[in-house]
């Protein structure tokens, strides 16, 4: 079972074999022992220990995804499985540490390649990618009504112009038929949003 278990997990995982009748010599069989660094003919661990003495494992079959410690204070991701004789009686721990080390690493590394700044933080431009002019001029007529908490039905002319210079300024009228659009999604005329960015350019 230990070699088996060993070849499952592979070399970041320790699988070990203990026998409880001899505490200061428990471990009778180890597979991948440089995660732990010890070797058979190893004593009890301080859990294996307690387990003997503590009533209230009497009726467990195993505990999982405890933290272990290794001798060079490696943190491992431990579980236990307990071995009991016909009586209930404990004879044996078959117990899997594994070094996630690794796996917490490249954790952080994919944290690192998929975080994404916040947009009202983020100096950068978001990129949207839309197949139409009439999408473009959608999202950015709704990211800046997201921007203002108010609806174009709300909105004064004031704001209209404000709403008309941001998206100004950020290239939506270099589009063919982006004018009827954004008439559309303000509630205006095309030939408001003219005047709008007449009045915009004159400033």
């Amino acid at each position: 079972m230990v070699d088996f278990l060993a070849e499952v997990l592979g070399s970041d995982a320790e699988v070990v074999l203990h026998d409880v009748s001899d505490m200061d010599n428990s471990v009778v069989a180890i597979r991948n022992s440089h995660i732990s660094g010890r070797k058979i003919g190893a004593p009890a661990t301080n859990l294996a220990l307690k387990v003997m003495k503590d009533q209230k494992y009497s009726n467990t079959h195993y505990i999982t995804n405890y933290k272990g410690v290794s001798e060079s204070g490696q943190t491992l991701r431990s579980s236990t499985y307990f071995i009991r004789d016909d009586k209930q009686q404990l004879v044996g721990m078959l117990c899997i540490n594994i070094d996630f080390e690794k796996f917490a690493q490249f954790k952080n590394y994919l944290d690192n390649l998929i975080r994404l700044p916040q947009e009202d933080d983020d100096p950068n431009p978001v990129e949207r990618f839309s197949s139409s002019v009439e999408e473009i001029a959608f999202d950015s007529i709704e990211t800046l009504i997201k921007k203002n908490g108010i609806s174009p039905e709300r909105m004064s002319q004031d704001e209209k112009i404000e709403v008309i210079k941001e998206l100004n300024n950020s290239g939506v009228f270099l589009l063919k038929g982006s004018v009827a659009e954004v008439a559309a999604q303000l509630k205006v005329s095309e030939a408001t949003i003219y005047r709008y960015l007449t009045k915009i350019k004159k400033e």
